[in-house]
């Protein structure tokens, strides 16, 4: 039965063979098809070829012939495989995506496989339609109904423009101790006990903890960073007033800065983060001494990507607060640590998005000067951080 094939490859054909072999992702029935012809063409028999490869000499077989009748594409590539038709006729398939595309029924939140599957029975003649079909045609057009992504959408205006370039030109500054850069923010945590102890990690097992937990209140971390110098202040208090604004504010002032002409801080647009916040605390001449050495720059609204402080406190949070923290007294310590640690690293963030890089991708949403005509768009800004 196997004289009849007897394959012969060109060099060309042994040269595409071995690299096929030699790198890259292949599947590994295409792999194996290429042992098979050049095993064959060496000359080994179809029962050597079979036990090396790890296949049956009936594979050994077809491969062959489908060289010999064929080429080296068709001994390489799949054959059609018989089965059942598609259930849904293309039609039907952009039916479903429409489906799927739009609002779910009256009292669902989203659209699952089976009512998916319900709904195109009811538009089409099937009897019944599997959820592993209605799967299979989601997949291939790439729809998760069931998911759904959250992002904002800023409306880019000339008042946006103009602040984003306002804090991009900070950055870009020379550094100068006199008028540091400062960036500014809070984030809220919750304090949370364990109800058991966990168990510790040994040798083939994990940390394991509790799933039940004690919530101890919460509180705050007010963050500051330094853009041109490898210095951040991590300060924990009770609350997010105006009041801790204010004290945050002269802190700056009075004890990290005192020989700084002029503050400039970047903050985002929270109603506490005002010059009125000062005011509201201190009396007026105390708090006209500290607004004078200070000065405010506010990122757009929706647009805190632009406060480089964020970055650095995805790096707290990550390398420090993911984990239960029970007390107010055990987050003062491990704050305290993490900023120790982190200044005698002298790590910095490196920003890279400029007022030029700005433009150029951003350039459709600039607002158009007038006399010219121009629709106002919306876009998804987003810009890596670095």
């Amino acid at each position: 039965m196997n004289v009849r094939y007897r394959v012969t490859l060109t060099q060309y054909e042994r040269d595409e063979l071995g690299g096929l072999l030699s790198g890259g992702k292949n599947p590994a029935r295409k792999l194996k098809r290429a042992q098979i012809l050049l095993a064959a063409d060496a000359g080994v028999s179809d029962e050597d070829i079979a036990l090396s490869v790890g296949v049956g000499g009936s594979t050994v077989y077809r491969i062959k012939r489908r060289f010999v009748e064929g080429n080296l594409e068709r001994a390489l590539s799949e054959e059609p495989r018989p089965g059942a038709e598609r259930k849904l006729t293309g039609r039907e398939e952009a039916l479903l995506v429409a489906t799927a595309c739009s609002s779910p029924p009256m009292g669902r939140a989203r659209w699952t496989l089976k009512l998916l599957a319900d709904a195109l029975v009811k538009l089409t003649a099937h009897e019944s339609l599997s959820r592993e079909t209605v799967r299979r045609r989601l997949e291939e057009n790439h729809l998760k109904p069931w998911r759904k992504d959250m992002w904002c959408i800023p409306q880019v205006d000339a008042d946006y423009v103009a602040r984003m370039e306002d804090v991009l030109d900070l950055y870009a500054e020379a550094p100068d101790p006199k008028r540091p850069v400062v960036c500014f923010d809070e984030s809220p945590i919750q304090l949370i006990g364990e109800v058991r102890q966990p168990i510790p990690a040994k040798p083939g097992q994990i940390e394991r903890y509790d799933c039940e937990y004690r919530r101890n209140g919460t509180a705050n971390l007010f963050v500051f960073l330094d853009v041109n110098r490898p210095w951040r202040k991590v300060k924990v208090t009770q609350r997010r007033t105006a009041e801790d604004f204010a004290a945050c504010m002269r802190e700056l002032t009075d004890v990290h800065y005192p020989t700084a002409e002029r503050i400039r801080v970047v903050l985002d647009n929270l109603s506490t983060h005002s010059a009125g916040a000062l005011y509201q605390t201190f009396p007026a001449d105390e708090a006209r001494r500290v607004l004078r050495r200070l000065e405010f720059h506010y990122v757009p609204k929706h647009a805190s990507w632009l406060n480089m402080v964020e970055i650095e406190i995805g790096v707290l949070v990550g390398q420090c607060l993911d984990r239960r923290i029970e007390s107010y007294t055990r987050l003062l310590a491990e704050t305290a640590a993490w900023e120790k640690r982190r200044n005698a690293e002298r790590a910095r963030i490196n920003w890279m998005f400029t007022t030029e890089k700005a433009r150029a991708k951003m350039a459709r949403a600039y607002p158009t000067p007038a006399g010219a005509s121009s629709p106002r768009q919306r876009v998804k800004t987003s810009v890596p951080r670095y």
